[in-house]
């Protein structure tokens, strides 16, 4: 088994395991989050309904940052997802870090989504 193969299998591993526990609802929406080297995504979806309720990134037009592999651009992609999430009436959500470990952006987008209103 090549390197990329056996790298993509533990990833999908230790992302069922981190799924396994956890479902969005309307009231309490999953936040998961999608790291790539050059951005970083994050949405609050309803597993219930499979719906997006709010997105985040610090890609696109939109955001306006030239570069967002970097945790200032997690902490704002953090900021404007729970400012977001505010508007449509969400307090709560459930924590999603996908095969990701909890540091660097993906725990700076965290600390930023709590300060801006968000409770997991």
């Amino acid at each position: 088994m090549d390197h990329q193969r056996a790298k993509l299998k533990r990833q999908l591993r230790r992302r069922h395991h981190v799924r396994r526990n956890i479902l969005g609802t309307a009231e309490r929406p999953r936040l998961t989050v999608f790291r790539s080297s050059k951005h970083i995504y994050a949405q609050l979806i309803d597993d219930l309904n499979g719906v997006t309720v709010v997105a985040a990134s610090s890609g696109g037009k939109v955001a306006g940052k030239a570069y967002g592999g970097n945790v200032k651009a997690a902490v704002a992609v953090g900021k404007k997802l729970a400012e977001a999430a505010k508007t449509k009436g969400i307090s709560k959500a459930a924590f999603d870090r996908g095969h990701y470990r909890y540091h660097g952006r993906i725990k700076a987008l965290a600390d930023a989504a709590r300060e801006g209103g968000l409770q997991f």
